[in-house]
C-alpha cells in the first residue's frame, strides 16, 4: 500500500493515511489502500483500531478536487458509491475504530471521521462539510451521519452554510468526544485504545453491533437485537472468566487470542 500506513502497537492497529503533500486528500487509490488496510487487520489478535493522518495539519482535508473536478455524472456516482462502500465498511468493521483527528477534518475527511466509532481531535483541529461551496453535495455519507450525531437542525446549518467549525464548537455539538493537545492526541487515543482492548472482545464487538443496528430499527426492535447479542456472551470464556472472578475478587485472564466462545 502506497498511501495506508499499518502499525501494530499490541492489539491495538494504528492506520496512518499517509498522503501529507496533498493534506491527506482522498482520490481512488487512497480510498484502494484504506480498504486494503481494514481488510488486513487480524481480527484474532487485534482488538481495537486507530485511524489518523500523516503529519500535524491535516487528518484528511476532503476528497481529491482535482479527481473530481472533471467527472461526469456518472463517475460521480460510482466515487460517491466508491467512498460509500468503505465508510460504511468501516463503520460496520467488527473492531471498535477511534478516529484521532489532527487537523484538517474537511469533506470526505470529516466523512471519514463519522464513520469511526469515537473521534477524538487535537485543538488546532477544523471540521466541516464545504460542498455546497463547490457545486456538489457531500457525497461519502456527510448528509445522513452529520444528521444522526449532531442533530437535523445543526447538521443542515453546518451542510447549507459551509461553514466549518473549530474543535471546541465541534466538542459542544458532539461531533467529537474530546479535544486533546496536539503533541498528545496520538498518546491520548492509544491510551483509550488500550482500555478499550483490555475489556472482553467478545462484549466489545457485541456492544458495537447492538449500537450499529440498533439505531436503525425501531425500540422494540433494537432490544430484541440486544437480547440476542447478550445472551450470545454467555458461556463464552470471557464470560465465565469474567463472573467467575468478580466474584472471587481475582483478575480475569483473558485468552490470548480472540474466539467465539
Amino acid at each position: 500500500m502506497s498511501f495506508v500506513n499499518v502499525d501494530l502497537q499490541g492489539a491495538v492497529a494504528v492506520l496512518t493515511i499517509d498522503r501529507p503533500k496533498a493534506l491527506n486528500a482522498l482520490n481512488p487509490e487512497v480510498l484502494a489502500d484504506l480498504k486494503a488496510a481494514f481488510e488486513g487487520i487480524d481480527q484474532n489478535a487485534v482488538r481495537c483500531v486507530v485511524l489518523t493522518g500523516a503529519g500535524d495539519k491535516s487528518f484528511v482535508a476532503g476528497a481529491d478536487i482535482g479527481s473530481m473536478s472533471t467527472m461526469t455524472k456518472a463517475e460521480g456516482e460510482a466515487f460517491g458509491k466508491l467512498g460509500n462502500d468503505i465508510f460504511l465498511m468501516i463503520e460496520g468493521f467488527p473492531l471498535p475504530v477511534i478516529a484521532a483527528v489532527n487537523g484538517f477534518a474537511l469533506g470526505g475527511g470529516c466523512e471519514l471521521a463519522m464513520s469511526c466509532d469515537i473521534r477524538i481531535c487535537s485543538d488546532n483541529a477544523m471540521f466541516g462539510q464545504p460542498e455546497v461551496g463547490l457545486g456538489i453535495t457531500p457525497g461519502f455519507g456527510g448528509t445522513q451521519r452529520l444528521a444522526r450525531l449532531v442533530g437535523m437542525g445543526m447538521a443542515k446549518q453546518l451542510l447549507y452554510t459551509a461553514r466549518n467549525i473549530d474543535a471546541a464548537e465541534a466538542l459542544r455539538i458532539g461531533l467529537v468526544n474530546a479535544v486533546i493537545p496536539q503533541a498528545e492526541l496520538l498518546d491520548a487515543a492509544l491510551k483509550m485504545a488500550g482500555q478499550i482492548a483490555k475489556n472482553a472482545p467478545i462484549a466489545v464487538r457485541a456492544c458495537k453491533k447492538a449500537v450499529n443496528e440498533g439505531m436503525q430499527v425501531s425500540i422494540d426492535k433494537a432490544v430484541e437485537i440486544e437480547e440476542k447479542l447478550f445472551g450470545d456472551c454467555f458461556e463464552t470464556h470471557d464470560q465465565v472468566e469474567g463472573m467467575a472472578c468478580f466474584l472471587s475478587r481475582e483478575k480475569p485472564k483473558p485468552k490470548a487470542v480472540f474466539t467465539n466462545n
